[in-house]
């Protein structure tokens, strides 16, 4: 399974990178999209909106089952992805790359270092 080192982790399955001082983008995890199946829909109607950590930010729908997508930090949403839309397998092939959900505007970057690092989302998947 694959767990980049550089990215943090929630409980729920997302993942967050930084890709500037304030600015995020977020995306489920391999564990995530390989318990969910292929994936064939991704849903997020929330552009704009201010949200708080946990916060459901979208859906997953895969063939069998649809999941709720949780935000790991507050922040507000810049963009989707939208590549999803003509090719939401992206997100079965390459979760932490071209598979990546949204961005995130987000409101205090140093929330982002008190998520769950490689090594203790690896130990919570194992």
């Amino acid at each position: 399974m694959n767990i980049p080192s550089e990215l943090r982790y929630t409980k729920d399955h997302e993942w967050i990178r930084l890709v500037d001082t304030d600015t995020a983008l977020i995306g489920i995890t391999d564990f995530a999209q390989r318990e969910l199946g292929d994936i064939v829909y991704v849903e997020v109607n929330t552009i704009g909106q201010p949200l708080q950590a946990e916060d459901v930010f979208g859906t997953v729908e895969a063939v069998k089952t649809v999941s709720d997508l949780f935000l790991p930090v507050s922040g507000t949403i810049l963009e989707v992805n939208t590549g999803l839309n003509d090719k939401p397998e992206l997100v079965n092939n390459d979760p932490y790359g071209e598979g990546w959900m949204v961005k995130l505007k987000v409101s205090n970057p140093a929330d982002v270092a008190g998520l769950l690092d490689a090594a203790a989302y690896s130990a919570l998947v194992s």
